[in-house]
C-alpha cells in the first residue's frame, strides 16, 4: 500500500516566534509593556506552501492574521463564480480584523502564492486588547480606515482596460505605507506572481513593467521591482 505525505494543517505546523520576528510586527510597537508582553506570548507562526489557505469561505474567522514573510492574495470562491482576486497581502500586512469585529464567518479567501511565514493572534487575545487598550483601538481603526480607501480604489483599477494603468495601480497598492509597512520600497515578487494578482498574463505585465520603467516610476532588479515614484504609480493613465 502507497501512504501519501498529507501536509499538517497550518493550525498544527504553529510555532512560537523569534524575536526578529516579532520585531517586525508593527502593532506590538504601540502597547504598553504588559499588553505586548501578553500579546507576544500569545502569537504563533507557520510557515504556509504555495496553495494552502490561510482563510476560506464560510470558515469560522479564530486569528488575526499578518504576514511576516512571502506573498498572498485574497480572492473569491471559483465555485460562486468566475474567479476574481481582490487583492495582493504582502509582508506587513495584517488582515481579518473587520471579520473578527463582526465575529462573522470569512467571506473571501485567503492563499498563499509562494512559501510564506504567517503569524497569528487568536480571537480572544484580540478582543481583550480592543478592550483593554486604546494605542491597539486606534492602530485597528486607522487599518480599517486605510482599508477602506484601498478598495475604494480597487474599485476604480477594476474599470481601466488599459494593462499598464491596472499594473501601476496594483503595484501601487501593494507599496501602501500604512496597511504593508514591511515591504518599504523593494517589493519581493515575480512576474507569475504579479500576472495572478492583475489578471494578466506574465508577457503582458513584462511588457508594462518595462513601460513603467522606462517612465522612471519603478525599478526592474533581481527578484523584484523597486518603486521610484509612488505618487506617478496611482495617477499613471497611459495615453
Amino acid at each position: 500500500m502507497i501512504h501519501l505525505n498529507t501536509p499538517k494543517p497550518l493550525r498544527e505546523r504553529a510555532r512560537k516566534p523569534s524575536r526578529d520576528e516579532l520585531a517586525g510586527i508593527p502593532w506590538l510597537a504601540v502597547l504598553e509593556p504588559a499588553d505586548r508582553t501578553r500579546a507576544e506570548a500569545a502569537i504563533v507562526i507557520a510557515t504556509a506552501e504555495p496553495g494552502d489557505f490561510i482563510c476560506r469561505i464560510g470558515r469560522p474567522a479564530t486569528f488575526w492574521f499578518g504576514v511576516v514573510e512571502g506573498l498572498l492574495k485574497m480572492s473569491n470562491d471559483a465555485a460562486q463564480g468566475p474567479l476574481i482576486t481582490f487583492t495582493g497581502v504582502p509582508p506587513g500586512a495584517w488582515f481579518g480584523e473587520g471579520t473578527l469585529l463582526k465575529r462573522e464567518p470569512y467571506r473571501y479567501n485567503i492563499e498563499a502564492l509562494r512559501q510564506s511565514a504567517v503569524a497569528g493572534l487568536p480571537v480572544e487575545s484580540f478582543h481583550a486588547l480592543l478592550n483593554q487598550s486604546i494605542p491597539f483601538n486606534r492602530f485597528v481603526l486607522n487599518q480599517l480606515n486605510e482599508r477602506l480607501g484601498q478598495f475604494i480604489a480597487a474599485r476604480e483599477t477594476d474599470r481601466l482596460t488599459h494593462p499598464d494603468a491596472r499594473v501601476a495601480r496594483n503595484l501601487a497598492a501593494l507599496f501602501h505605507p500604512v496597511l504593508y509597512p514591511g515591504v518599504g520600497h523593494l517589493l519581493r515578487i515575480t512576474q507569475q506572481e504579479l500576472g495572478y494578482l492583475v489578471g494578466l498574463s506574465r508577457q503582458r505585465v513584462n511588457e508594462a513593467l518595462k513601460a513603467l520603467q522606462a517612465a522612471g516610476l519603478i525599478r526592474i532588479e533581481y527578484g523584484g521591482l523597486r518603486v521610484l515614484d509612488l505618487q506617478g504609480l496611482r495617477r499613471h493613465a497611459p495615453g
